[in-house]
């Protein structure tokens, strides 16, 4: 299956509550932060996001490059800080300066793993209210050639 093709299962995770159960395997996470959080959260949500089997995490939104660095310490803790198996590293990357048309294209196109083929993808929606119809046609959004 060509990557594009894979149509993303968006999850809505308010701040502050509990991540859901979500087949493990390896796939592709784009955080959309929407809401103001806690670190504490934020690790938690990260340990999840590492937990899950997600090899390249995205973020977009506020104080998305945060999630960068919790995501990559989520998958240090899982080694004890020591080498990370090529298998096991989870890529990531922050989206704070584009549209988020931009980040979903990235995740289309751009957001492969080294190792492993990449079977799933997610949109991790943190927000007060769903957006699942916007967001979903957003991931569709092809862009312009300039």
């Amino acid at each position: 299956m060509v990557q594009s093709e894979v149509s993303p299962i968006y999850i809505h995770l308010p701040a502050g509550s509990c991540p859901p159960k979500i087949k493990s395997g390896p796939n592709r996470i784009v955080v959309v932060i929407e809401q103001d959080i806690f670190p504490e959260w934020q690790a938690k949500v990260s340990k999840w996001i590492v937990d899950s089997g997600c090899l390249f995490m995205m973020a977009w939104g506020k104080d998305c490059s945060s999630w960068d660095d919790s995501v990559d310490h989520a998958n240090l803790e899982d080694f004890d800080y020591g080498e990370i198996p090529g298998d096991r590293f989870v890529m990531t990357t922050w989206h704070d300066s584009e549209p988020i048309e931009d980040a979903f294209w990235f995740c289309r196109y751009t957001a492969f793993h080294p190792e492993i083929e990449l079977q799933g993808a997610y949109i991790v929606h943190i927000s007060d209210a769903p957006r699942e119809k916007e967001l979903l046609q957003a991931y569709w959004t092809e862009l312009p050639e300039d």
